[in-house]
């Protein structure tokens, strides 16, 4: 299978449980949820994203996409060190296979996924943050981080009280309204403590 990639770059993960960790991260094109055409985002299932995932590059095989990834990593990996790697989009589960994950791992990454969870996961991974969106049905049962982009009509926090996760974030919705979002994403995890504020440090580390 070839796989296409619109960014692959080393950062520090801006959010969640890892935050600040070294990663090289995957961004992978195509999105089930939106096409990424501005002329379509009125239409789309989720009209607020703001990642470009249209274009980039291809990679005829898992091996050559896996050997891009390895070639950024800044130093050998020591031991009990592996690297890290975030699988990214779009919706990355739409190109993210077996064979993929196991050239990853065979480089001796740590995989992880950020994924709107509409898609199955082809092999296992080791870490999983599912981020719903309002009118998308999951696919997935299970995360180590559910991350709810917060105010969503018809995706509020309780709609998600059942949903097993180890860490679950509310992360205020960027745009004009981001002041009043993050005060209300705030208030939400004052009275209800099981979640916690994602703040995308990254935006303000100047990395990208």
């Amino acid at each position: 299978m070839a796989y296409t990639v619109k960014e692959l770059f080393l950062t520090a993960q801006g959010e969640g449980v890892n935050i600040g960790r070294t990663a090289v991260f995957i961004r992978f094109t195509g999105c089930n949820l939106w096409s990424g055409r501005e002329e379509d985002r009125a239409t789309a299932v989720c009209r607020f994203c703001d990642t470009d995932f249209v274009g980039g590059t291809r990679f005829a095989t898992a091996g050559a996409l896996a050997d891009a990834a390895a070639a950024l990593w800044p130093a050998p990996c020591p031991p009990g060190g592996p690297r890290f790697a975030v699988l990214t989009g779009g919706e990355p589960l739409l190109q993210v296979d077996a064979a993929l994950i196991e050239a990853l791992r065979a480089r001796e990454f740590t995989l992880a996924v950020e994924t709107n969870g509409t898609q199955t996961l082809s092999a296992p991974l080791d870490w999983v943050c599912v981020s719903p969106k309002a009118g998308a049905k999951l696919v997935l049962t299970r995360a180590d981080e559910l991350k709810l982009v917060h105010p969503q009509e018809g995706a509020e926090p309780e709609h998600f009280a059942g949903f097993p996760a180890t860490h679950r974030w509310l992360s205020p919705m960027d745009g004009p309204r981001l002041r009043e979002n993050t005060r209300l994403a705030a208030a939400y995890c004052l009275a209800n403590p099981a979640w916690r504020l994602a703040i995308q440090a990254h935006k303000t580390w100047g990395i990208p």
